[in-house]
């Protein structure tokens, strides 16, 4: 199966996500995610399993320059020096060299986005990071990062499934060229008992989940981050890239989408949403 690498930092367009996983089995669905064919596997220092994850990867049998491995660093580490101390906190967890790519969590509300993203350019410099990107911006806040970066955004990671309408996010990222990263792109298993979604995914002989990823990889650079628990989900969320969405499937699912969808926004750290 041939997944689409995205943007300049050639992103595996379907990722393995850890998010809440049980921290008994994140290893063992790392090593069978990299078995099962993703090469894309997304952690975050907030999801404190790091060093499962890193265990996962020492013991697939897939090299480590295979695999695009991202992180992410929460707002209270977000001073220069801090920024660049957690990043190696990550990497000792990790057990790697480098990250394939670096995210600045949420939005901080009291360091400046060039504070950060300084120090981010100095670890690319440095080679500990490959590449640098944000999750949970606005689009103000996108452009500020963007100016900072000595490169190309990667992504923005954000909250995308056909129940929320993301539509003035994703123009404004197309329109600088910056890839979409969607995390929760089942909505926390919703999309499986929507009734749309499964009148759809029964003329594809798919499932709900395969149609939200579908839905999602139809546009052009965008990434998705399904997570699962069970191992014999892996191979139906990376068949998902397979799935040929029609036109009139695709409006009908982008009409699910409402402002009021978003399953996402803690209080200490959201900002004040487009």
């Amino acid at each position: 199966m041939s997944i689409a690498l995205i943007g300049p930092a050639r992103i595996p367009a379907l990722g393995f996500g850890t998010f809440q996983l049980e921290q008994d089995v994140v290893a063992d669905m790392v090593c069978a995610a990299l078995a099962e064919g993703f090469r894309h596997i997304d952690t975050a220092q907030a999801y404190n399993n790091e060093e499962a994850v890193g265990e996962g990867l020492r013991r697939a049998d897939v090299r480590r320059d295979e695999v695009f491995l991202t992180t992410k660093i929460l707002p209270e580490h977000f001073a220069s020096e801090a920024f660049i101390a957690a990043t190696d906190d990550s990497l000792k967890r990790l057990g790697t060299d480098y990250v394939d790519l670096m995210l600045l969590h949420w939005p901080s509300k009291e360091v400046p986005i060039a504070d950060t993203v300084g120090a981010l350019n100095k670890l690319i410099d440095s080679g500990k990071v490959r590449h640098g990107g944000v999750s949970n911006f606005t689009m103000d806040m996108v452009d500020q990062a963007q100016a900072a970066l000595d490169t190309l955004l990667a992504v923005n990671q954000i909250e995308l499934h056909p129940l929320i309408d993301q539509t003035r996010m994703i123009a404004h990222l197309a329109r600088k060229g910056i890839p979409v990263e969607a995390y929760s792109p089942l909505a926390q298993g919703k999309v499986m008992e929507h009734a749309t979604l499964r009148e759809i995914a029964a003329t594809h002989d798919a499932d709900p989940a395969q149609i939200a990823l579908a839905w999602i990889l139809t546009r052009p650079m965008s990434i998705a981050l399904p997570r699962t628990s069970k191992q014999q989900r892996l191979a139906g969320n990376l068949a998902a890239a397979e799935i040929q969405l029609s036109s009139e499937d695709i409006a009908r699912i982008d009409a699910l989408g409402t402002a009021d969808g978003r399953l996402v926004s803690p209080d200490t750290l959201a900002p004040i949403w487009d």
